[in-house]
């Protein structure tokens, strides 16, 4: 059988949680900037990370210039060369392909000492290998199904996204090399939020699941019904249709996030959805309406849903979420501190379970919930279980639930959430309460 050669992103070296670093802003993998404020308990996750989880993707960092031999439509060309002429690639230029099925990136876990959790990688495959494993496909292999992702100069590395959702042969191939397709929600929850690599990687593939999440939900022309072809390395999409042509460009759908706070009372209103696992509290949300700005829809979503009246809305920061629905290929997180005018709650029992207002000490103790670690402990047991070949049929879900001694009331999302850092934000006073609520506000 021939051998697969897998590339780490860069060095895969473990970078175990230390409270007192953050990283460069120029580089997103290397810890190096001075300490950030963090609380002095590991379980107290109010951390302020250089990006949210899913943003800092660092192979996505600028647009190159058509002519630069890594831009989207110089690295396309090259790889149509390569893929029909069956050339081979100069060694100065390395073109590295991750596959993806049904919306799940092909990934390793690799175990780590002294009890540590393991931790999982992208499977980054060489050109070459890749075309060889597609050797016995009825596929034809053209660059028309892959996806430019970005480059890495410092590496000489151009990378690529490709979904093989129909090769049913691949998976027992990958299988055979400890390489299997999970879930980014998965890899998410798994991800050592203090690891720079990791969330780096995290970032490209959920960039890399909502491009070709897209590419599958739009391969008609919503104008015409013609069908639509890629262009620009998989950037965006043309209609094939001469007399129409109308370009298509990714979607992207806009979500309002937004901490209502009770400035007088010193107090938040979260809420509970049905979906939730038990106990779990969070901030309220909803999609941007056609017509409205974003604080319009932070007004209305919180009308809707609570009966509370608004007053000053603050933004705070936004977070891409590819992690949605399957029809919505990747909302974009926009968060906002919200301050009450009124205080009577009217849930609304078709969106949401409950709404309760909570005291900030409450809310402080909700931070310190012990099962954030368990839960990543147990999902990168999951990876490592599913790279091994033995499938769990445990949940997510279930997987916050591994309890020990005394049940917390309640607990909010994790730090790879945009509704934690809005919490711990407003939990901690940094930034003073945003001014009071007079400017905006962003450590990430």
């Amino acid at each position: 059988m021939r051998s697969i050669s897998v590339s780490p992103l860069i060095s895969t070296a473990p970078f175990h949680y230390n409270s007192h670093k953050s990283f460069d802003s120029h580089n997103p993998f290397n810890p190096s900037s001075p300490s950030v404020s963090t609380s002095t308990s590991i379980l107290t996750m109010s951390i302020n990370l250089h990006s949210h989880a899913f943003a800092g993707n660092p192979i996505k960092l600028k647009t190159l210039k058509p002519e630069h031999p890594f831009s989207s439509s110089s690295a396309l060309e090259s790889l149509n060369s390569q893929l029909l002429n069956n050339t081979q690639l100069p060694s100065s230029i390395n073109f590295k392909v991750l596959p993806f099925r049904n919306g799940r990136p092909l990934a390793t876990s690799t175990a780590r000492p002294n009890d540590s959790p393991s931790t999982w990688h992208l499977a980054w495959i060489g050109l070459a290998d890749f075309k060889a494993l597609f050797s016995n496909s009825t596929v034809e292999l053209t660059g028309d199904l892959f996806v430019y992702l970005g480059s890495l100069d410092q590496e000489n590395s151009v990378y690529w996204a490709i979904d093989v959702s129909s090769e049913d042969g691949l998976v027992s191939e990958f299988a055979s090399k400890l390489l299997c397709f999970v879930e980014v929600r998965t890899l998410m929850v798994a991800a050592d939020w203090a690891d720079a690599r990791a969330m780096g990687e995290l970032a490209i593939a959920g960039h890399a699941r909502a491009l070709l999440g897209w590419h599958n939900v739009s391969k008609f022309c919503g104008h015409c019904g013609g069908k639509t072809v890629p262009v620009e390395a998989g950037k965006r999409k043309q209609c094939s249709n001469p007399s129409c042509k109308k370009k298509v460009y990714p979607r992207v759908d806009p979500v309002v996030i937004m901490l209502v706070i009770d400035r007088e009372n010193d107090r938040a209103l979260l809420s509970k959805q049905s979906r939730f696992v038990p106990r779990m509290w969070s901030c309220l949300a909803g999609f941007i309406e056609p017509g409205e700005s974003l604080e319009e829809a932070v007004k209305r979503e919180t009308w809707e849903e609570t009966g509370i009246e608004l007053g000053e809305v603050v933004y705070h920061s936004s977070q891409p979420w590819p992690v949605g629905p399957s029809n919505m290929p990747c909302q974009l997180m926009i968060g906002f501190f919200a301050y009450a005018k009124s205080f009577d709650i009217n849930v609304d029992k078709g969106e949401l379970e409950d709404a309760q207002w909570h005291s900030r000490e409450d809310v402080r103790n909700a931070l310190t919930f012990a099962e954030y670690e368990k839960a990543q402990r147990t999902a990168a047991a999951k990876v490592e279980q599913m790279c091994k070949g033995v499938e769990r049929q445990q949940s997510l879900s279930s997987d916050f639930n591994v309890e020990s001694g005394e049940l917390a009331p309640m607990f909010v999302p994790g730090p790879f959430a945009i509704a934690h850092h809005l919490i711990s934000s407003w939990v901690y006073n940094e930034g003073s309460e945003l001014n009071k609520g007079r400017s905006s506000l962003s450590n990430l």
